[in-house]
């Protein structure tokens, strides 16, 4: 299967991958998870203007990559799923019009997906992400009812890492609807960031289809 996602908003990432299964991606067993991840988020720090000491606005642009291997199980309910591997990191911050290049790092993620349908027209989705390389966590959560074949529903997302950046996404999504060969998910809503006095809104895309 290969999928890809865009997150836009004050903080924008894009990330596109595969997963490939040893026998059926429909069937429980062994699962291999590859992605590339590309980001901007603007953050402010302390700076000496001078002679007066101020805030600087700064722009950090990420790359991110995975290869991780897990496994799936199936019930009637659903489907659990749980990776982990090796993943690599390199950050870049401009200010102003001066480029500092961070120094790579490397480090394991797990990441775990519980994909539920309690009733025959009920989703829930919860994905939790752990990346040592950025010392990041991340999480969504999705509640969906199914009408003209997509689920509809509220979701909540959270982000933290190791600079003390936090972002909170709320909002509504469109679940596995088709166009064409893809299934695609929707969302929009508001999201907060710890670098930012106010919300602002997000729209986020994901696109997936079989190889």
């Amino acid at each position: 299967m290969l999928f890809g996602s865009l997150d836009v908003a004050a903080a924008t990432f894009a990330t596109a991958g595969v997963k490939v299964a040893l026998d059926r991606l429909d069937q429980p067993g062994f699962v291999a998870l590859a992605s590339a991840g590309l980001g901007r988020r603007f953050e402010r720090s302390a700076c000496i203007c001078g002679t007066r000491t101020g805030v600087a606005s700064l722009a950090r642009h990420t790359l991110l990559g995975s290869a991780l291997i897990g496994y799936q199980w199936f019930a009637d309910w659903g489907v659990v799923a749980a990776y982990a591997g090796p993943e690599s990191s390199r950050e870049a911050i401009l200010d102003g019009n001066v480029l500092h290049v961070l120094p790579g790092r490397t480090g394991l993620r797990l990441q775990g997906e519980i994909w539920a349908r309690p009733s025959p027209d009920t989703l829930v989705n919860a994905v939790a992400i752990l990346g040592s390389a950025r010392g990041d966590a991340w999480t969504r959560v999705a509640l969906g009812y199914r009408l003209w074949d997509t689920y509809l529903g509220p979701e909540l997302g959270l982000y933290a890492d190791r600079t003390g950046y936090r972002k909170w996404n709320l909002g509504l999504h469109a679940t596995d609807f088709a166009l064409a060969r893809f299934s695609l998910r929707v969302s929009t809503g508001i999201q907060f960031e710890s670098s930012r006095g106010s919300g602002s809104p997000y729209v986020a895309l994901s696109v997936w289809t079989g190889l």
